[in-house]
């Protein structure tokens, strides 16, 4: 089925619909792993966007329960070279295309993927239409510049829980992990180490690296205020990975610093740059951002350079932050942009990329420990 993709800037790419008719917008950007598509379709960071793949085949082992990152899938639209409509895998229990109607999210495949690639490079990350049955690219020109820009736009406040809930890693994955809180907040006390984990766009296998090393974990709202989470006086706090810009959210910022000197904080991603922020900080968007399973960081504590699984258009603006507070302690090998910090007298910590990574890699999985280690 044919299909036109129009930019803001008025390029056009022809392709064809996968799964049906359709037609969206949202920024497109590009993801550079070449394994992983399922969870990269369901992280909530990628909320509002138009996912392109540049690895050429895409659906080849289908798609299967255990690979998700959140209840659904969260982007606006799915770009890949070549569609494999017949996956060889014995965990899939579906199809690529079959999995994104289920959600009604468009599929497109025939694109230039290379060239859509090299224009996002030097044009930046911009917004985009995609449709089936408006096929003039004079009109979708214009509706596609009536669109939202993703600077300025608090998407976080859209993926996150609206409940508070307990985090029980059930097997099979079938069932939900995800349990409502009873009376008594905290039943693991003494046992385990007590998190509350803000949930701006959280990903299951943070939540799951969290349960791993022996934590007892309370999923909340964006918008809870610092007075309700001392009133639960957990041992340690999590600040999550989620879309959009970080700019609207003063609400969290707010509430993070009111929790800066209470308890050990880690935060990842988004939580990076909200801490940044609640630390006098200023970030900025990046011209088409991070997003693989391949970026070079070097940590420069250790001197090791890890290889990271990145997904973000935004970033802490390196020379904005106090260096007599914070010490930068992970820099991006590939345009030197801030990767990771921590505060020189108070226990807290941030990075940028994800070392929870799903599928992988898992060069930095120990900053989980880390983080244990600061609530002892």
């Amino acid at each position: 089925m044919k299909a036109l993709l129009v930019l803001e800037d008025g390029k056009t790419f022809s392709c064809r619909s996968f799964t049906g008719h359709g037609e969206t917008w949202g920024e497109v950007v590009f993801n550079t792993s070449m394994t992983g598509y399922q969870e990269v379709l369901t992280d909530p960071s990628y909320r509002g966007q138009m996912v392109m793949m540049t690895y050429p085949l895409i659906g080849n082992y289908g798609v299967s329960y255990e690979d998700i990152e959140s209840d659904r899938i969260q982007v606006a639209a799915f770009l890949v070279r070549e569609y494999q409509q017949f996956p060889n895998n014995y965990r899939s229990v579906s199809t690529l295309a079959d999995y994104l109607k289920s959600y009604g999210i468009l599929g497109l495949e025939q694109l230039d993927t290379r060239a859509l690639t090299r224009h996002i490079r030097t044009r930046g990350a911009m917004r985009a239409i995609a449709s089936t049955q408006d096929l003039d690219p004079a009109s979708l020109l214009k509706r596609v510049k009536d669109t939202p820009s993703m600077q300025g736009r608090d998407l976080a406040s859209v993926v996150s829980t609206r409940k508070p809930y307990r985090w029980v890693e059930q097997k099979p994955v079938l069932l939900d992990s995800r349990q409502p809180l009873t009376d008594s907040v905290w039943q693991y006390r003494g046992e385990k180490k007590s998190v509350v984990a803000f949930d701006y766009g959280i990903k299951y296998n943070i939540l799951r690296h969290l349960d791993k090393i022996g934590c007892e974990v309370i999923v909340l709202p964006g918008g809870t205020d610092s007075k309700t989470v001392k009133a639960m006086a957990p041992d340690g706090i999590f600040i999550s990975n989620g879309p959009g810009d970080p700019e609207p959210l003063k609400y969290a910022v707010e509430t993070i610093q009111g929790l800066l000197d209470y308890r050990p904080i880690f935060g990842i991603c988004l939580g990076i740059q909200l801490m940044g922020q609640a630390l006098g900080a200023t970030t900025f968007k990046l011209k088409f951002g991070h997003r693989g399973a391949n970026q070079p960081v070097k940590n420069l504590i250790t001197g090791r350079v890890e290889i990271t699984s990145q997904n973000h258009g935004f970033a802490v603006n390196i020379n904005s932050l106090n260096s007599n507070e914070v010490e930068i302690t992970h820099i991006n090998l590939n345009d030197n942009t801030l990767e990771g910090f921590r505060h020189r007298t108070l226990p807290l910590f941030a990075v940028q990329y994800h070392p929870e990574a799903s599928p992988g890699p898992h060069d930095a999985s120990y900053l989980f420990a880390e983080f244990k280690k600061l609530m002892t």
